[in-house]
């Protein structure tokens, strides 16, 4: 469809496969399916559920939040439900969120969400990012600690000057839908790729190396670094920057390329099903994304 070559996007991004929604498949599906998945893992039934945060850019609809959806879809009525939109950081900025609730007692149990389907919202005839963006979801359910385990820190920031370098500016009152918005593709994701990657090394490296001093950590208590996965490079580039060797980082953009909020959560579930992430292990996650956002988390598991 467009003038590349396999050769080249696994060499410049590390991916290999995706994977991309059926006709009629939503957001919310897959939430849904990571949602139950998630309170099976943790023997949590939908009704002890308090909150659930559901972190996304590509929401099912303008409104209600697709939070809502998968509180129907699970039958979770006692919880409130509402969406978080950080862009790729978005899951830890509800990890922040839910962290903060948990600690000061307003929720015992809180479902966190990242999905996306972000094939929606791709150019397909955009060299620039059409071999970059993958649909899914991932979840967790957070609940309070009774020993060392659990969030330990979390760290979340953003620079809204920097928001030309990576958006979507359709879709929203400032450019409503009329002819205008699809003849200059407004409904799609717009990206200055060399730009963005020169952030992302610095602020990631940034919050990560902030989140090892929050938690009172060294690099060597890091069992497993978990980054946003948008791109080989960039999660090399912050590995280095914070002397984490390549045998703790964990990778999959290879296999489902850049999926923003969904990443973080897929990974980490991954990593437990794969014997990388073990009981008592530290990882440290760290993210950044368009606004821009950036934030980082470390969890002793």
């Amino acid at each position: 469809m467009v003038d590349t070559t396999d050769e080249w996007i696994r060499t410049r991004t590390g991916i290999e496969t995706r994977y991309i929604v059926e006709e009629g498949q939503n957001t919310s599906d897959l939430g849904t399916e990571a949602a139950l998945n998630a309170l099976k893992d943790a023997n949590v039934s939908p009704k002890d559920v308090d909150v659930i945060i559901f972190a996304t850019i590509t929401g099912d609809v303008g409104f209600p939040s697709t939070a809502i959806f998968v509180q129907k879809n699970i039958e979770a009525f006692n919880a409130s439900a509402f969406d978080i939109q950080a862009a790729c950081t978005g899951f830890l900025y509800g990890m922040e969120l839910a962290d903060a609730l948990i600690c000061t007692g307003r929720a015992k149990t809180i479902l966190l969400i990242g999905g996306e389907t972000l094939s929606r919202i791709t150019d397909f005839t955009d060299r620039n990012t059409c071999v970059l963006f993958g649909d899914g979801a991932g979840a967790a359910v957070l609940q309070p600690s009774d020993d060392d385990r659990g969030v330990l820190a979390t760290f979340t920031k953003s620079d809204g000057r920097l928001y030309e370098l990576l958006k979507m500016d359709g879709m929203g009152t400032k450019n409503p839908p009329t002819s205008r918005q699809y003849t200059e593709k407004m409904q799609y994701i717009q990206m200055e790729g060399r730009d963005v990657f020169k952030h992302a090394v610095t602020c990631m490296g940034d919050a990560a190396e902030l989140i090892l001093e929050k938690a009172n950590l060294t690099y060597d208590d890091v069992d497993l670094l978990i980054t946003h996965q948008a791109n080989i490079r960039i999660i090399d580039a912050t590995a280095k920057r914070i002397k984490i060797p390549a045998d703790k980082v964990y990778i999959n953009v290879h296999k489902y390329g850049n999926t923003s909020a969904a990443s973080i959560p897929i990974a980490i579930d991954e990593a437990r099903k794969t014997g990388r992430l073990q009981s008592d292990d530290v990882a440290v996650l760290v993210a950044f994304g368009g606004g821009f956002t950036w934030g980082s988390a470390a969890v002793r598991f």
